[in-house]
């Protein structure tokens, strides 16, 4: 375990005792990754598909939710509505993502987020042996293991949220 950076991600995993490596994503001048993830997953011995993403979509009553979703599956929005009881739901926008998370768009966790943002995690995440997800830094991944993901979102609503 490393501890080359320090966000509330890596405090709750210390706490936790949960062992996480960190991946440093290296970036360009503009803040954009310089290698795709994938690739860079790929020659540390982590499958690409594991990437646990981290989608921010605000509801039409107002409310944000966060689903974890990995294996590069998409949201299927008919399933979310219905589950979330919301009429509508439509992506965060870029800044929305910011204010509302603390987190800037690329380094959202699935962890370690404000008490009212709901999170769904997608059955996708039980898939992976060693799930990567947003570290809460520009620039930097975390790997750990997935049961110990799921334990700490074990307070979300679970099920299939992609199509």
């Amino acid at each position: 375990m490393t501890n080359a950076i320090s966000s509330p991600v890596t405090t709750l995993l210390d706490q936790q005792g949960i062992t996480y490596d960190v991946i440093e994503i290296p970036l360009t001048e503009d803040k954009k990754p310089i290698r795709n993830l994938e690739e860079l997953l790929t020659k540390r011995g982590l499958d690409p598909q594991s990437v646990v993403r981290s989608v921010l979509f605000k509801t039409a009553s107002d409310k944000f939710v966060l689903l974890a979703v990995a294996g590069g599956g998409r949201a299927d929005w008919a399933v979310l509505r219905q589950h979330l009881n919301e009429r509508k739901c439509r992506m965060a926008e870029f800044d929305e993502v910011a204010e509302v998370s603390g987190y800037v768009v690329g380094a959202v966790p699935p962890i370690a987020l404000p008490k009212d943002i709901q999170v769904l995690v997608d059955t996708s995440v039980n898939n992976y042996e060693t799930v990567v997800i947003g570290s809460g830094v520009l620039g930097f991944a975390l790997s750990l293991k997935g049961v110990d993901l799921l334990k700490l979102l074990a307070g979300a609503d679970q099920g299939v949220f992609t199509g």
